[in-house]
């Protein structure tokens, strides 16, 4: 009856799904050189409604310290450089015609510990994203509970092993966010 009331496995994968947008956002927190994955996060308000910067133009990697970005509609070129600059990557484009250039600053100790603080800002999300799916599977299992598709223990068991997945996905949004501050905080 347990299999009806509550789905370990969908838990499971919408815990990883917050692992794996963790992963991508932390993708685009640079080291050092320049990465196409660097602009990801950032959105850009275009057409009336919220766009990721590579669905409005092409973002390549000329130089090792340099990002462009080739924007398509020549109308968006003022939305995408708002964007950049408004992120909180302490990015400046440079615009030429319908062409960002995006030169990256060096890295020093300063802006080092800010790039940790965003990964741990990162970090916080992606708990808190897991947190709602423990709540909810914790949610579903009272209320069967309560409606007495469930007994007392098998519902204890059944939250005792989402309390345990939970905990394991929190372990691992450490365990990812301390892999990245090192290699931050690396020179």
């Amino acid at each position: 009856m347990s299999g009806e009331v509550i789905d370990l496995k969908d838990i499971n994968k919408r815990m990883d799904g917050a692992i794996q947008a963790l992963k991508h956002e932390l993708n685009g927190l640079r080291t050092g050189r320049a990465s196409a994955n660097l602009l990801d996060p950032i959105m850009v308000d275009a057409y009336g409604q919220s766009m990721p910067i590579n669905q409005v133009g092409t973002v390549t990697v000329p130089e090792p310290r340099m990002v462009a970005v080739q924007v398509w509609d020549k109308s968006m070129v003022g939305a995408v450089e708002k964007a950049i600059r408004e992120s909180n990557l302490g990015l400046n484009p440079v615009t030429d015609g319908t062409n960002l250039r995006i030169p990256l600053p060096e890295l020093n100790e300063e802006r080092r510990k800010e790039l940790v603080k965003v990964a741990h800002q990162y970090a916080e999300n992606a708990k808190v994203a897991i947190r709602h799916v423990r709540r909810d599977g914790m949610d579903v299992l009272k209320k069967s509970e309560k409606d007495g598709d469930l007994g007392q223990d098998e519902a204890r068991a059944l939250s005792d092993k989402v309390q345990k997945l939970t905990d394991e996905f929190i372990g691992n949004v450490d365990s990812t966010v301390a892999s990245k501050e090192t290699e931050i905080m690396q020179v």
